[in-house]
C-alpha cells in the first residue's frame, strides 16, 4: 500500500521577498532598501556629501538629456540574478521611453540603462563587489562609482558574465571621459567630484 502525498496548504501569509523589502521601505523612509544575490539589504539616508555630489553630477550629465536619453536619481532596475533582485543606483542614464519599461512596479528593465553611477557611503562593499557582479549580469553597459573611501572614480565597461571586462581607474586630478554609447560626451573633473563628494570610509 502506498502513502498518499500530503498537501500542505500554501501559507499565503508568509510575504514574499518582494513584499518585506516593500513593508521595510515604507518602514524606513528615506533608506535604500534592494534586494541583491535573494538578500534585502537597506542603506541609511545619504549624507549631505553624498547629496551635494549627486547634485553636481546632475549638472554634469546635462549634456545626456536629448531626445534619446534621459538623466535620472533612484530608479530601480530589475535584475536577472534572481527572482526579486533590483537595485536602485544612485543616478542612471537612461532610454528616453524607459518609463515603458516597467517588469514588476517601479523597476524597469535593465535593458533601457546606458550607465548606473553609485556614489559609496556605508554600503561600500556592495558598490564595489555585490553590485558590480549584478549590473554586469544585467548587461549594464557603463558602470560608474565615485570611491569616497579611496578618493578616486571608477568606470567600468564591457560587462561579461559577472564582471566587467574593462576597469579604468581615475585619480585626482585627472578627467575621465564617458564611452560615447551612452548618448552624450560627457568628461568629469575628479579631483572637483571628490571634493564634493568628500571622504567616507
Amino acid at each position: 500500500m502506498s502513502a498518499a502525498a500530503i498537501e500542505r496548504p500554501c501559507d499565503r501569509d508568509e510575504p514574499t521577498l518582494l513584499e518585506q523589502a516593500e513593508q521595510l521601505a515604507e518602514r524606513n523612509p528615506g533608506h535604500r532598501v534592494e534586494i541583491l544575490g535573494g538578500q534585502i539589504t537597506v542603506t541609511p539616508p545619504p549624507d549631505m556629501r553624498h547629496a551635494h555630489s549627486l547634485t553636481s553630477l546632475t549638472f554634469d550629465f546635462h549634456a545626456a538629456e536629448t531626445e534619446e536619453t534621459m538623466v535620472v536619481q533612484g530608479a530601480g532596475i530589475w535584475l536577472p540574478d534572481g527572482p526579486s533582485d533590483y537595485a536602485i543606483p544612485d543616478l542612471a542614464v537612461v532610454d528616453a521611453d524607459a518609463d515603458e519599461h516597467a517588469i514588476e512596479s517601479t523597476y524597469y528593465d535593465p535593458a533601457v540603462f546606458r550607465l548606473v553611477l553609485e556614489v559609496t557611503s556605508t554600503n561600500y562593499a556592495q558598490d564595489v563587489r555585490t553590485k558590480v557582479a549584478a549590473y554586469a549580469i544585467a548587461k549594464i553597459p557603463v558602470y560608474v562609482i565615485v570611491d569616497r573611501k579611496k578618493q578616486r572614480l571608477h568606470v567600468l565597461t564591457d560587462p561579461f558574465a559577472n564582471e566587467y571586462r574593462n576597469h579604468r581607474i581615475y585619480a585626482p586630478g585627472e578627467r575621465a571621459v564617458l564611452p560615447e554609447s551612452i548618448g552624450a560626451t560627457i568628461e568629469l573633473d575628479v579631483d572637483g567630484l571628490l571634493k564634493k563628494a568628500g571622504r567616507r570610509g
